[in-house]
């Protein structure tokens, strides 16, 4: 496997990680999740320009309804990103505290929350509009050839029923409150325990990478499915 491959598939894993570590906000710490924050900003930085080949493409070729599809939920969890940061600049009490910024810290709250939720979303199906692509990737790291039946059923069936449990999750969360701002204020239970938040988070984001794979299958030409 090349480099510039490896360095794509660990960045994305540390981006995913880091994803779901900001969900937690202050169950973390407040320091730990701005920390956390900022790295992820270097590592989304490192993302883009390991895949500038395709940024650099935007303008060229034809469009079929999948490469819209991929291109819109690019730029909004792009746009996302951009909201996070210069909402948690403005928020910040540790990392960027050294900033002379006391002013719009009400806007920046109501900002960040909805660009952090959205972002979460949109992020999961991102990584499932680009699951064909990783899988390709691990049966060649693990030296698989021919398709397997049984295989595809497992595979299939366990990710239909993690995003089950994610919509359930999900509504049990009222993360969509969070995502049209019904409700301005996120409510946390300090003494959850950490694994319960992530586990139920972990299979939100696979409810909707499954969503972003299924509509990568219908979106995509028969030859390329």
């Amino acid at each position: 496997m090349k480099p510039k491959t490896i360095c794509i598939i660990a960045i994305d894993f540390f981006l995913t990680v880091g994803l779901l570590l900001l969900m937690t906000y202050e169950l973390i710490g407040e320091a730990a999740h701005e920390w956390v924050g900022a790295g992820m900003f270097l590592l989304c930085i490192m993302h883009h320009i390991l895949n500038w080949n395709w940024i650099s493409h935007l303008l060229k070729g034809r469009y079929t309804a999948y490469r819209i599809s991929q291109t819109i939920v690019t730029a909004f969890v792009f746009l996302s990103i951009v909201g996070l940061m210069i909402s948690g600049i403005i928020l910040s009490r540790h990392v960027f505290d050294f900033l002379p910024i006391s002013d719009g810290q009400s806007f920046a709250r109501t900002l960040h929350m909805l660009c952090a939720y959205w972002g979460f979303v949109l992020m999961s199906v991102h990584m499932g509009l680009h699951l064909n692509m990783l899988m390709g990737v691990m049966r060649k790291v693990i030296h698989i050839s021919k398709p397997s039946m049984p295989r595809t059923i497992f595979l299939r069936t366990t990710g239909l029923l993690i995003a089950a449990y994610g919509m359930y999750a999900f509504f049990q969360r009222q993360i969509g409150s969070y995502l049209f701002l019904q409700n301005q204020f996120v409510f946390f239970d300090f003494n959850e325990p950490l694994n319960a938040f992530f586990a139920d988070y972990l299979a939100i984001m696979g409810l909707f990478a499954c969503i972003g794979y299924y509509v990568s299958k219908l979106l995509r030409p028969q030859g390329q499915r």
